[in-house]
């Protein structure tokens, strides 16, 4: 399954052109696509307006919608965050740590338009898209 982070989310409802945004313009009807709780909250505290913020709800809520954080996930986050700092690798946003941990241990492929992932897929196995 695809998971979409905030990144690439915040571009396509802002209207950005790029790689990532296409490749989930040309994805969204073919490609199941997995809305995590923590990417859900991340995107929707973007929106000013209610009515913005209700749309884009109501939007996101025709994707697969999962929790991604339990105990046992905090903890192997927290040990991928460590070892990519053992390498010399600072994560920037915790959030970043638990969405790479989902993916790296739930097999699924994430879409990303942010640095902080980079490690994860270079050292920890994370399966990204590159558009």
């Amino acid at each position: 399954m695809l998971v979409v982070d905030t990144s690439v989310w915040v571009d396509y409802f802002n209207g950005v052109e790029n790689p990532q945004v296409e490749f989930l313009h040309a994805v969204l009807d073919k490609t199941p696509i997995l809305i995590g709780d923590i990417i859900l909250a991340e995107v929707l505290q973007g929106f000013r307006h209610d009515p913005d913020f209700e749309k884009v709800r109501r939007t996101l809520g025709k994707f697969v919608q999962a929790s991604m954080v339990n105990p046992e996930l905090a903890v192997q986050s927290a040990r991928n965050y460590r070892s990519l700092r053992q390498r010399g690798i600072t994560v920037r946003k915790t959030i970043d740590s638990l969405i790479a941990t989902y993916c790296i241990e739930n097999d699924h492929e994430l879409l990303h338009n942010d640095s902080d992932f980079d490690g994860y897929e270079e050292h920890l196995g994370l399966r990204v898209i590159h558009p």
